[in-house]
């Protein structure tokens, strides 16, 4: 036998080198050879499967993922129970999509077993862009428990959006699944102080040595101090020429009171905080010895004013310090938000995205949020929530408190350990795309007139 096949070898060495490949010896060994050939690339692409078979298919489709990338199957992730769905079609690469992906995490975790969350990314599995009829990334498409399309979305979907188009369709899945929420609508304690000695703007107490009054005709507005006073003044939609001779400020050595224009100003700055410090005085002697005592420079009303107004929200125009704002970040342009909320607002104001950079009100933790196409796009950390000051009108409904009641916590924790210590703050938690949502309503009338005090008089 190997004679045999060494000879047939020899045959098809020698033959391959002469004679026609049409006739003759030649002409089988190139049957041969083809054959050879094509049984190679058989044997070859027999391990490999065509392409659709790399990915579970449903209906011809590649089948969706699971929120974090995880190819998942038919099944739901309530073993059995029909749930509603909801599908993302984008891709991991485009940018309103990763901006999406730990909004589908989320919504995976916090739902499981009660909303059932895929992703496909079409870039990949370019057919499934087909399958549903997409025009753009990313797309969120709306099951309800029987597979029936309720709705779909194009472009970035915040998560307060998403629950609350379930919501719209009967599915509530926020109030389930959220803790419940801090609130309190009447004082914990009675406030005992005389009304002469809380701020008007602020409600905090008045030191006698830093009060500022301003004599109206309906009577005496009182204040903590000169920024405050400054904050009122940047509010004021009324004619504001000659304003400054109704307005007298403590001395900061004797308590008497002197008119602001008179008086004279040293200006410094907190050491650790870089926050400005303002005393009055009421000669340019006493405030030359403060200031060699504490540092600062020694300043009129005029260079003051100017100083104070320096710096504005970015919502509704009042007076801040940045030392006491939340950064607020439009594009390249750096600007403030008065409070937490006014902040928010500055994307109702701008149409644009922004970025928040806040501090919470307990620890000084930090709070970041982002936004896209005015909803939340990002949160950090994710547990934040917001505090809605609020009053109680006589009529029993509510009021906003004031930008000096408002504040973001890294957590509902913090802002009920906040609430504890402030026995006199009444509002409710609320969440922080909540917020933003209610600020996105505002119309551009109702915007120009945010935080505006028609005129200077006592509450």
């Amino acid at each position: 036998m190997d004679n045999n096949i060494r000879k047939k070898d020899e045959v098809a060495a020698g033959g391959s080198g002469g004679g026609s490949c049409c006739g003759g010896p030649g002409k089988w060994i190139w049957i041969v050879l083809a054959v050879a050939i094509v049984g190679v690339l058989i044997a070859k692409n027999a391990g490999k499967k065509p392409a659709s078979a790399d990915t579970t298919t449903v209906n011809n489709t590649p089948a969706a993922t699971e929120a974090n990338g995880v190819q998942g199957g038919q099944e739901p992730a309530s073993q059995g129970k029909a749930i509603p769905r909801l599908l993302d079609l984008g891709a991991t690469q485009c940018i309103p999509c990763k901006m999406m992906a730990p909004i589908l995490e989320d919504l995976k975790k916090t739902y499981i077993g009660r909303l059932d969350v895929q992703f496909i990314d079409v870039w990949e599995n370019p057919d499934a862009g087909k399958k549903y009829g997409i025009n753009m990334i990313p797309t969120q498409i709306f099951y309800d428990a029987t597979g029936k399309e309720l709705f779909r979305h194009e472009g970035f979907f915040g998560k307060e959006d998403i629950l609350a188009k379930w919501k719209e369709f009967g599915v509530d899945l926020a109030s389930a699944a959220a803790p419940p929420d801090v609130s309190r609508w009447t004082p914990a304690q009675p406030d005992t102080r005389a009304q002469a000695a809380i701020c008007y703007m602020c409600d905090g107490d008045i030191p006698s040595n830093s009060l500022v009054v301003v004599k109206t005709d309906k009577g005496a507005v009182r204040l903590c101090g000169m920024h405050h006073y400054f904050v009122m003044y940047s509010c004021l939609t009324e004619d504001k020429t000659e304003f400054e001779k109704k307005v007298t400020v403590a001395d900061r050595a004797t308590c008497n009171m002197v008119p602001i224009t008179d008086a004279v100003y040293v200006y410094g700055m907190e050491a650790k905080t870089g926050r400005p410090t303002v005393k009055a005085f009421a000669g340019k002697d006493a405030a030359e010895k403060e200031r060699q005592a504490s540092g600062g420079n020694v300043l009129d009303l005029a260079v003051l004013q100017s100083k104070e107004l320096a710096n504005k929200c970015g919502f509704c125009d009042r007076s801040v310090y940045p030392e006491d704002a939340a950064e607020v970040i439009v594009g390249d342009v750096k600007t403030w938000g008065c409070c937490s909320h006014c902040a928010l607002g500055v994307a109702a104001r701008t149409g644009k995205d922004i970025e928040i950079r806040e501090k919470d009100r307990l620890t000084g933790e930090k709070v970041v949020v982002k936004t896209h196409n005015g909803s939340v796009a990002s949160l950090e950390p994710a547990t934040a929530v917001a505090w809605f000051g609020q009053r109680t009108k006589p009529d029993g409904t509510y009021a906003s408190a004031g930008c000096f009641h408002q504040g973001f916590f890294v957590k509902a924790e913090n802002l009920k350990q906040w609430v504890a210590a402030n026995p006199l703050e009444t509002g409710e938690q609320i969440a922080i795309a909540k917020a933003l949502a209610d600020k996105m309503k505002l119309t551009p009338q109702q915007i120009s007139k945010a935080c505006k005090i028609g005129e200077c008089s006592p509450q």
